[in-house]
């Protein structure tokens, strides 16, 4: 079973845009959820964003959207 930690983390990743990956996020600790600012802190920590407040997607980052993205997208169709 997914952790709510985890949920969070690959929530943020789906916001990241596949098709321009020159295309980042930025969190805004004082706009956003407390949720997506942690979970952008950790994703910073484990080496799929290039910063702690969203940043660009490392080369392992890009491999969990594209997973996550495949994941997603066999749910919603099967």
């Amino acid at each position: 079973m997914l952790s709510s930690d985890e949920i969070d983390e690959i929530n943020l990743l789906l916001q990241y845009n596949l098709a321009n990956t020159q295309e980042g996020l930025k969190i805004h600790r004082h706009e956003a959820p407390p949720e997506a600012v942690a979970a952008a802190e950790r994703l910073f920590r484990k080496g799929l964003t290039s910063k702690a407040d969203g940043g660009y997607l490392t080369s392992l980052g890009l491999d969990a959207v594209e997973h996550s993205q495949t994941l997603l997208t066999i749910l919603r169709t099967a």
